[in-house]
């Protein structure tokens, strides 16, 4: 039975108690962790030891995605030898080696350029390129009987659709509320999110990345108001088992 574990749910910064963007899917004793930001390793670490992790994906380079990466390289380093296979954009490497050099994101990770698709133990991983700061990939994850949509950041793009069709989970961005600003759409509104999720015929949305400081139950009702299925905001510790 596949669980998702959300490790953060912040985006930019995290909140008091919380972690930056992090998530744990787990299925027939496969763990593959779906980016790592700022304080999300050592939520990880709860659920899984660090050298019993079998992968990790991370969207794009942005810290908030990104940084507890590195925290998870120092521990297997000093925990075993086994490199652990990493599937991340050559910007996410670059940044992982500014951070820490010695050793080097190579010694530590199985290195796999995120795009092309592939086979993660039970899953299979395919990506779709988003709008956002930096290249970003939605990814999907599927095996028998389940599919699991992340967006990682973006705007509204119509590749979304595809990248969430008739998935059990759609784990969404919602960083804004309200009206979106004017200009380039790097990010998305709960709204938005919601007529995704509505498009995608999607059985469970995940509202995340929320932006520090704001009222979760606001993003929650702008979501409901486009979407008919469950809705939930993302909370450290939430486990999704699905049946």
């Amino acid at each position: 039975m596949p669980r998702l574990t959300v490790l953060g749910s912040c985006g930019a910064w995290p909140e008091p108690g919380r972690a930056c963007a992090g998530f744990l899917l787990s299925h027939e004793d496969f763990h593959v962790a779906l980016d790592l930001g700022y304080g999300a390793a050592s939520r990880l670490f709860q659920h899984v030891p660090a050298d019993r992790l079998d992968a990790v994906v991370v969207t794009h380079e942005h810290p908030d995605h990104l940084a507890d990466v590195s925290a998870l390289g120092r521990a297997r380093y000093n925990t075993t030898d086994r490199k652990l296979p990493l599937h991340c954009t050559p910007g996410a490497v670059r940044r992982l080696a500014a951070m820490e050099p010695s050793p080097a994101p190579d010694e530590n990770f199985d290195l796999h350029d995120l795009g092309p698709e592939t086979d993660l133990g039970p899953f299979r991983l395919t990506t779709a390129l988003l709008p956002h700061h930096v290249p970003n990939y939605g990814v999907r994850l599927t095996t028998p009987g389940y599919t699991l949509a992340y967006t990682g950041d973006t705007g509204p793009a119509p590749q979304l659709t595809d990248l969430a069709r008739d998935a059990d989970v759609l784990v969404c961005e919602a960083t804004r509320q309200g009206t979106p600003p004017d200009g380039p759409r790097l990010l998305m509104t709960a709204a938005e999110a919601g007529r995704l999720a509505s498009a995608a015929n999607v059985r469970t949305l995940l509202l995340t990345h929320f932006w520090p400081g704001s009222d979760r139950a606001v993003s929650v009702a702008e979501a409901r108001a486009e979407f008919s299925g469950e809705v939930l905001a993302a909370e450290e510790g939430l486990m999704l088992n699905h049946a």
